[in-house]
């Protein structure tokens, strides 16, 4: 895999806690990262707290809840087997292997791996598109301006590709620009056009990839089509929200209209 960003996610340099001598500022925001992210799944756990790097009485407290939502002991500090239990979701989807007959299962399967851990941004310091989702799909970049709807396209067909033993940069370079994707389309031959999926829906197939088209050559937001039926599509999308929002907070499931959207389909099918 190329996008293994997620690794630097998953580990802390020393045990964390309250006044500890080897509290690291970058560890104590992952754990807070960590510890919020829970919350969203499990709002009654009352685990959310500042991510500041500052290990204070809340940040303690926090912890002593996600240990008592664990059923383990309440020591109030992190190590790294706590750690493991907190950053479980985020190793599960990226290592979780997608199954399927071929590279279009895989694709539609390893998006699906991810959607239980309901991957979501933070806002940190003050500034969106940020938290270890972000920078698991982003390659390490967070805040305001990494829009990361494509860095998520491009984790899943990644991990769906190297599955197969095959390079996903053959089909498209790392870029977190659904422009620099849509424009490569063009000259290689991939992207189909809405108008012409509008005529014949059965050029889009699932495994590839949505643009959501702003004008000719000029693409906003991105993701996975996992199956097409009728006049929509499915999709499983970074950056989005309820709404369909193209920076938006998560990964989610929706469905869209291709007649009613200009919906522009990159395939995937020299890669097949």
């Amino acid at each position: 895999m190329h996008k293994t960003a997620f690794q630097n996610e998953l580990t802390i340099s020393a045990i964390q806690r309250r006044n500890g001598a080897n509290n690291v500022k970058k560890d104590i925001r992952k754990i807070q990262s960590w510890l919020t992210l829970f919350s969203m799944l499990n709002p009654g756990s009352a685990t959310s707290t500042a991510i500041d790097g500052d290990f204070g009485k809340a940040t303690e407290q926090a912890v002593k809840n996600f240990q008592r939502a664990k059923g383990i002991e309440q020591t109030g500090h992190v190590d790294q087997e706590i750690f493991d239990l907190l950053s479980t979701p985020l190793r599960s989807a990226f290592t979780k292997k997608p199954t399927g007959k071929d590279l279009r299962e895989l694709v539609v399967s390893a998006a699906r791996n991810h959607l239980p851990h309901r991957p979501s941004e933070l806002i940190i310091n003050q500034r969106a598109n940020s938290g270890p989702w972000v920078r698991s799909y982003m390659d390490g970049n967070e805040g305001d301006e990494w829009f990361w709807c494509m860095g998520f396209v491009q984790s899943i067909i990644d991990q769906a590709a190297s599955t197969q033993g095959k390079d996903f940069k053959k089909l498209m370079p790392l870029t977190y620009s659904c422009d620099v994707v849509g424009t490569i389309g063009l000259e290689k031959k991939n992207l189909i056009r809405h108008t012409q999926i509008r005529k014949d829906p059965s050029l889009a197939k699932p495994g590839d990839i949505f643009l959501l088209q702003k004008a000719t050559n000029d693409w906003v937001h991105t993701g996975i089509i996992s199956a097409i039926d009728d006049d929509i599509f499915e999709t499983i999308e970074g950056n989005t929200n309820e709404g369909g929002s193209s920076n938006g907070n998560a990964v989610l499931s929706r469905v869209r209209n291709f007649r009613q959207s200009k919906l522009d389909v990159f395939s995937i099918d020299s890669l097949v």
